[in-house]
C-alpha cells in the first residue's frame, strides 16, 4: 500500500489531470508519484492535509461518512463569532436543503490561533470588518460544506485549512505537522500499519452487514 500525506497549497485541484479551461493547477506539478488518488478532496481554493493512496478500500473508508472520521479545519472568517452562531454550527445548519451533522466549533483566540504561512495570493481584507479564526470539525465532507456552513450563520469564509484527519483508532490523528505548503511525505511504517488495521476492520464490518441484510448465516467458528 502506497499512501502520501500532502500539504495542498491554495490554487491546486485535488487531482493530477487538468480540467478544461480551468485556471487551477494540478498535483502533477508537486508530486512525482503516480497511481495515487485523493481520499477526500479539498477545493482548489482550500488548503491543507490531503491523503493520497493507491488502496481503494482505504480511500472508501476515509471518505465514507458512515465511518465518521473527524476532519478538522482552521477557518478564517469575516466577522466576530457569537455564542449563538457557534451553537448553530455545532447543532447543524441547513445546507442545500439538508441539515448538516452535529459538528465541533470553537473560536480561536490569543495563543490558540493557528500559525500559518501567508497565503499566495493573500485573502481579501475589509478594514471596517474584523476577521476571526474558528476550529471546525466535521464527520462528513459535502461539496464546499465548511464555506456553506459559515455563510449560513453569517460568517463568510476567507481562508480554509484542513489540519488533521482522525483515523478513529484512538491514536494521534494524521496532521500537517512537519509539512509546508506544497510538501509531502510517505506515511511512516506505524501510520501504514494503522491504516491496514483500519481497512481490515472496515472490510470485516461491511461483510457482516451484508450477511445480516441477506440472511446469510455466519461462518462456523473453528474449534
Amino acid at each position: 500500500m502506497k499512501t502520501i500525506l500532502l500539504y495542498k497549497p491554495f490554487g491546486f485541484l485535488s487531482q493530477f489531470s487538468p480540467e478544461p479551461n480551468s485556471r487551477w493547477r494540478t498535483l502533477s506539478e508537486i508530486i512525482s508519484e503516480t497511481k495515487v488518488y485523493a481520499a477526500g478532496r479539498l477545493d482548489a481554493d482550500s488548503e491543507g492535509l490531503l491523503i493520497l493512496t493507491d488502496n481503494g478500500r482505504l480511500q472508501h473508508h476515509i471518505t465514507n461518512p458512515n465511518y465518521g472520521h473527524w476532519r478538522s479545519y482552521w477557518v478564517q472568517v469575516e466577522g466576530t463569532p457569537t455564542s449563538a452562531q457557534l451553537d448553530r454550527l455545532r447543532s447543524g445548519v441547513i445546507v442545500q436543503n439538508q441539515r448538516t451533522r452535529p459538528a465541533r466549533a470553537d473560536w480561536l483566540q490569543g495563543h490558540a490561533m493557528p500559525t500559518l504561512p501567508e497565503r499566495d495570493p493573500p485573502i481579501r481584507v475589509r478594514k471596517t470588518i474584523p476577521t476571526s479564526w474558528l476550529e471546525l470539525s466535521l464527520q462528513e465532507g459535502r461539496n464546499r460544506q465548511v464555506r456553506r456552513m459559515t455563510a449560513a450563520v453569517g460568517l463568510p469564509t476567507l481562508r480554509l485549512v484542513r489540519f488533521q484527519i482522525d483515523l478513529m483508532d484512538r491514536e494521534r490523528p494524521l496532521s500537517l505537522e512537519g509539512l509546508q505548503p506544497g510538501e509531502w511525505r510517505y506515511t511512516t511504517a506505524e501510520e501504514t500499519t494503522r491504516m491496514q488495521r483500519l481497512i481490515r476492520s472496515g472490510f470485516t464490518s461491511s461483510t457482516r452487514q451484508r450477511r445480516r441484510a441477506s440472511g446469510q448465516p455466519r461462518s462456523p467458528r473453528k474449534s
